[in-house]
């Protein structure tokens, strides 16, 4: 067996050979049948020139050039879901998530993401574009916002240009075939979402207007919580739970309704399902407090609480 130090010494595997300062891959090194063999600590790259180099005893070297794996370049990777699932969405929405099947590239959204008008021609940036794109840590999933300035009232540029979404009107999301993943290959297919665009919601989501559908003890139905109007689905999966339980949640009925199942058979007594205020409909608007409050609108209400409670008993 050879040790760390020694091999460290004698042999030596570098990425990239056009690389003279680069370090050496970390891994072990073993003789095996007289020869000696290093594993690296992590899988080699596709797509990537490796060279080997072995420093002899009487001061002679050897270097051997090979290829990583081989990349696949067959497009695999699809857009699983675009959220809201509705197709009937507020002249003020704020935002889109869009989900793919596998990690995408960065710095390309904003060349492969196309709003359509009716007519088939696009929408002059109708997106906050954001250098510093906003995906979640596995690059799966992308917020595409809409520009504030474009949806609140008052403001220059609603003035001037006018909302990138108009009532009565329909329109098309297109997401580019050429959008590459990961491993720099174009998606499987274009995608497109059709929706109609209604009246603007300025209406903050209320608890009256909510209804809870609970279960029965001894089972594991779901408890519900419908909203009454399509909400945010990363916030609503995230911000809503049944305190003291452990369960799946689900999102249904186009966003509007949260579903939870515990791991366990409920027991009989008094639960709730406790909803943090800072939850958001399509438009933004928070619970008790709304995303564009007009500079002529009076303002009856200051919600101060982080989060409200709709009790249910299981019977």
């Amino acid at each position: 067996m050879v040790t760390p130090a020694q091999a460290e010494s004698t042999f030596s595997v570098y990425a990239d050979s056009r690389s003279a300062d680069a370090p050496p891959l970390l891994g072990s090194y073993s003789t095996e049948n007289g020869s000696l063999i290093f594993r690296p600590r992590f899988p080699l790259s596709p797509g990537m020139h490796y060279r080997a180099v072995f420093h002899a005893t009487n001061g002679s070297t050897t270097t051997a050039e090979f290829d990583g794996p081989t990349l696949d370049r067959t497009p695999t990777t699809t857009v699983e879901h675009v959220y809201p699932s509705t197709a009937a969405l507020p002249e003020n929405q704020l935002k889109f998530y869009l989900f793919f099947s596998s990690s995408m590239s960065r710095g390309e959204a904003w060349r492969r993401i196309h709003l359509l008008d009716q007519e088939g021609k696009e929408v002059d940036l109708p997106f906050l574009e954001l250098n510093q794109e906003l995906w979640d840590p596995e690059y799966k999933r992308l917020t595409v916002l809409f520009d504030p300035g474009r949806i609140k009232r008052g403001l220059v540029p609603t003035n001037e240009v006018g909302p990138p979404l108009i009532a009565g009107r329909a329109y098309t999301l297109v997401l580019d075939r050429d959008w590459k993943d990961a491993r720099g290959v174009p998606l499987a297919a274009e995608f497109r979402k059709q929706f109609h665009v209604v009246p603007a919601d300025r209406t903050p989501p209320d608890q009256k207007n909510w209804r809870i559908t609970t279960p029965k003890a001894g089972t594991r139905q779901p408890v519900a919580l419908n909203f009454g109007k399509p909400m945010d689905f990363a916030l609503i999966t995230r911000l809503v739970e049944v305190p003291g339980l452990k369960g799946k949640v689900t999102i249904d009925h186009e966003e509007s309704e949260w579903r939870f199942v515990p791991d366990q058979p409920w027991r009989p007594g008094a639960f709730s399902v406790t909803v943090d205020t800072s939850v958001e409909d399509l438009a933004g608007n928070h619970v008790g407090r709304a995303f564009d409050v007009d500079t002529f609108d009076h303002v009856t209400e200051h919600l101060e609480k982080k989060s409200v409670s709709v009790p249910f008993q299981v019977r």
